[in-house]
C-alpha cells in the first residue's frame, strides 16, 4: 500500500491558515464510482487498513455522489454500500446528478428515461437484470413499469436518503460544486450535483476548500479553493479516495487488479 503524505500548510509565520478537518475526526471521501464494484471494494480496504493503522475517535467515509450508471454493476455497488456497516466509520452519501435522474426515472417522470439511458443508464439497467435494447424499445410507460419491478424499493429508498453536502472542519464535501459567491445556505440543488462554470474556474476564496466529484480528472486537482477527486473510474480504473486527517491530506487510489498506488 502507497499513500502520499501532503501537508497542506501554505507557509509558516504570517502565512495564511491551513485548511483542517473537524478536530479529533477524519474523514475519507471517494470520487464518483459509477458501478466499479472492483476498485470500490478494494479502496474500502486500503481506508479500513488505513483506518487499523492509525485509529482516530471519529472517522467519517464520505461518498460524493454518482455511485451508478456508466460502470458493470450499479446494483451490487448499492447493495455493497446500503449494507455497509464497520465499527467506527460512518458513511456519509451524498447525491450526485446521476442518483437524480435514475430516481426521477423511478418516479415515473416523463421524458426523462432516454437521457439516463444515453448518459450510463444501459449500463445501470443490465446490472439489474434488464436487457438495455429491450427497454429502448419499450413504450415509456412500460419501460419505467420494468424498471421498477427489477429495482429493490430498498435500493429506492437507499438513494431517496442521500444528502447535498457535508462539512467537515474547513472543507466541504459535494457532489459537483458551488455557485461562486454564493452562501451555502443560498445555494441551489441544481448547482450541487450538476455545476461546472463558473465554479471550476472561479479562483475565489469560498469560505471553505470544496472538495467534489463529477467532473473527470486525470488525476486528483488539488487547488487552494477546491479538489476534484473524480479520476473517471468507468473510464480510466481508477478510484481514488480524499482523507482529510487534521491539517493534513493524503489519497488512496485502487483499480480492479491493484491494491493500491500512488497519485501524482
Amino acid at each position: 500500500m502507497f499513500l502520499r503524505k501532503l501537508l497542506s500548510g501554505l507557509g509558516g509565520g504570517s502565512g495564511p491558515k491551513a485548511p483542517h478537518g473537524k478536530p479529533g475526526a477524519r474523514a475519507y471521501a471517494v470520487g464518483d464510482v459509477h458501478g466499479c464494484l472492483a476498485q470500490l471494494d478494494r479502496l474500502i480496504g486500503l481506508i479500513e487498513a488505513d483506518l487499523d493503522a492509525r485509529p482516530v475517535r471519529e472517522a467519517f467515509l464520505v461518498f460524493v455522489g454518482d455511485l451508478i450508471d456508466r460502470g458493470p454493476d450499479s446494483a451490487g455497488v448499492i447493495e455493497r454500500l446500503r449494507t455497509y456497516s464497520r465499527p467506527g466509520l460512518k458513511p456519509i452519501f451524498l447525491s450526485g446528478n446521476h442518483e437524480e435522474y435514475f430516481l426521477r426515472v423511478l418516479a415515473g417522470e416523463r421524458g426523462v428515461i432516454d437521457n439516463w439511458l444515453d448518459y450510463g443508464g444501459r449500463e445501470c439497467a443490465e446490472s439489474y437484470g434488464i436487457s438495455s435494447d429491450q427497454l429502448v424499445a419499450l413504450p415509456e410507460d412500460q419501460a419505467i413499469a420494468l424498471l421498477r419491478r427489477q429495482v429493490p424499493d430498498a435500493h429506492r429508498r437507499f438513494l431517496k436518503s442521500f444528502g447535498d453536502t457535508f462539512r467537515f472542519g474547513d472543507y466541504l464535501f459535494v457532489h459537483a460544486g458551488i455557485r461562486p459567491g454564493l452562501p451555502l445556505e443560498r445555494q441551489t440543488r441544481a448547482d450541487l450535483r450538476w455545476i461546472r462554470e463558473p465554479f471550476l474556474h472561479d479562483t475565489g476564496d469560498h469560505g471553505f476548500v470544496v472538495v467534489h466529484g463529477h467532473t473527470i480528472v486525470d488525476s486528483v486537482e488539488e487547488l487552494p479553493n477546491r479538489i476534484g477527486i473524480d479520476t473517471g473510474a468507468y473510464r480510466s480504473g481508477v478510484l481514488t479516495a480524499l482523507v482529510v486527517d487534521g491539517g493534513e491530506r493524503r489519497f488512496l487510489s485502487a483499480t480492479a487488479d491493484k491494491d493500491a498506488f500512488e497519485t501524482t
